[in-house]
């Protein structure tokens, strides 16, 4: 699998698992201007953007703007929202359920 090969157009959010292994899951995921609904997840989250720009809203208000490199950490519970993603956005993200 090469993480840059993206389809042109994407009606949706393109999710990919890449490895699952335990508690342990990562994932590719490709936007191409979707933004999300809040999440509250289980998980622990790291999130690396690979390509284009995405910006996370957090439950207070607060936004992170992630260009290519960019990382972010969102530990279980942390209510969070896809706010923007840039066309395409590729993001790289390990997930971690608590045991």
């Amino acid at each position: 699998m090469n993480l840059f090969d993206i389809p042109e157009q994407l009606p949706e959010q393109e999710l990919t698992d890449i490895l699952l292994a335990g508690q342990t899951r990562i994932e590719r995921i490709i936007s191409h201007g979707q933004t999300s609904d809040w999440y509250d997840q289980t998980e622990d989250e790291w999130v690396c953007v690979l390509q284009g720009i995405g910006e996370l809203t957090y439950a207070d208000g607060s936004k992170q703007r992630l260009h290519a490199g960019d990382t972010a950490y969102l530990p279980a519970h942390c209510r969070h929202r896809v706010s923007y993603t840039s066309e395409p956005c590729i993001w790289l993200c390990v997930f971690r359920q608590e045991e």
